[in-house]
């Protein structure tokens, strides 16, 4: 419907022309006198370029955009340079470019302002530079250059959007830290241990006798009957920075400072070496098994690069449905920037479980915690929760406030 009612304006502005230059001509014929004269042959060399401009088709016009990388971190500086192309060098008075992009830059200011006149006259090939200042995470598409020009006067306009599209991935800002396995306390003596004890429950060692908090399936019936007392296996014990990650994605004006300290952390424990995996819930539920080295980085970065806080429930929510977090033998670690008093008691939960999980709460610069916040967090440090508050521009310091308990 759009591009008929475009072609009828363009044939209701031919034929508008075309009058105009008869009443002009009939004026000067039927007036007679050098003002009526004067009047047409001023007017005539406007229309007859406007007539020439409204049989020219700029269908011919190819655009091409030059960038210098399609990844980016967020807040980089993008610059592009689009070159026009024509076959026909037809003289254009005028023309305005302007990029268009897809929704997720829709409102930046800077793409706003990627719209500038040019004067191409008799020449092929034209074109214009741009830059976006600080670039948004997440993936982006420019989709073509919208081409207008028209003659001195208005009576004829031509417009075409051409089809030019480039993809640009930006990934989360991160900032450097050094990742420092979470020192654990105990309740007996209050013992610290800087690395996470696993048992490797593929293969007992031995028995032993029973002890609290030994697990049912680890009983030796056969050697329960022997001795007359319950005896469980043992294992072999071995030390593991592996971490799981679990990153809140409920809407939060805070979300973008939740994502680049997720991403931090990732580079982090990765760099360390050790192997971790991220668990999200946005508009879908998206799981990485703990994994080490750069394929891992990368993938994980990805899906950091296009998530939104889209959760349509409660980070709390989300834990109760996660129900594999229970027979996870790596450390937890959860991310949010929304403290609630059910996040606590279901933490605590894992934590009795699995005995280490932290919490990182994400302010921005300079704020401080409510007094609700400092309650809870009095009450997660009593439960055996780590809960460390960061704030935007110090994630550095995350990991020496853990250990410092």
């Amino acid at each position: 419907m759009k591009k008929i009612f475009q072609k009828f304006k363009e044939v209701w502005k031919l034929i508008v022309l075309l009058l105009l230059i008869l009443i002009t001509f009939s004026y000067a014929m039927f007036q007679g006198g050098f003002v009526s004269w004067f009047l047409f042959y001023s007017f005539l060399p406007f229309a007859l370029y406007a007539l020439g401009l409204a049989f020219y088709s700029i269908k011919d016009i190819k655009a091409e955009r030059v960038c210098t990388k399609q990844e980016y971190n967020a807040g980089e500086k993008f610059k592009a340079s689009v070159v026009l192309d024509r076959k026909v060098s037809f003289p254009l008075f005028y023309a305005i470019a302007e990029e268009e992009a897809g929704d997720t830059l829709t409102g930046n200011r800077d793409i706003e302002k990627a719209k500038t006149m040019l004067f191409p006259g008799f020449n092929r090939a034209f074109g214009f530079d741009y830059t976006i200042e600080n670039l948004p995470r997440g993936e982006h598409t420019l989709l073509g250059i919208k081409f207008k020009t028209g003659d001195p006067l208005g009576l004829i306009e031509k417009e075409k959007t051409l089809p030019v599209e480039n993809k640009i991935l930006v990934y989360p800002a991160y900032q450097d830290m050094i990742y420092r396995p979470v020192a654990h306390h105990f309740d007996q003596g209050m013992t610290a241990s800087k690395e996470r004890v696993q048992r490797d429950t593929s293969m007992a060692i031995g028995v032993r006798e029973y002890q609290p908090g030994d697990r049912f399936s680890w009983i030796n019936w056969k050697a329960t009957a022997r001795r007359n007392d319950i005896m469980t296996k043992e294992f072999e014990q071995r030390q593991s920075h592996d971490v799981t990650i679990l990153m809140d994605c409920a809407p939060e004006q805070r979300f973008e400072i939740v994502v680049s300290f997720t991403a931090s952390v990732i580079r982090a424990i990765l760099r360390k070496g050790a192997q971790v995996g991220l668990l999200t819930l946005s508009a879908e539920r998206k799981a990485f098994p703990a994994r080490g080295g750069e394929a891992q980085q990368q993938q994980l970065l990805y899906h950091l690069a296009k998530i939104r806080d889209e959760s349509p429930v409660p980070f709390n929510r989300v834990l109760e449905t996660e129900s594999f977090l229970a027979q996870q033998n790596n450390s937890i670690m959860m991310i949010t920037a929304q403290l609630t008093k059910e996040l606590i008691e279901k933490a605590s939960f894992y934590n009795q479980r699995n005995g280490s999980v932290s919490i990182f709460l994400i302010k921005n610069r300079q704020e401080s915690p409510t007094n609700m916040e400092k309650n809870l967090r009095a009450s997660a440090n009593a439960r055996g929760i780590h809960l460390v508050m960061v704030h935007d521009g110090h994630f550095s310091e995350a990991f020496s406030e853990v250990n410092r308990g």
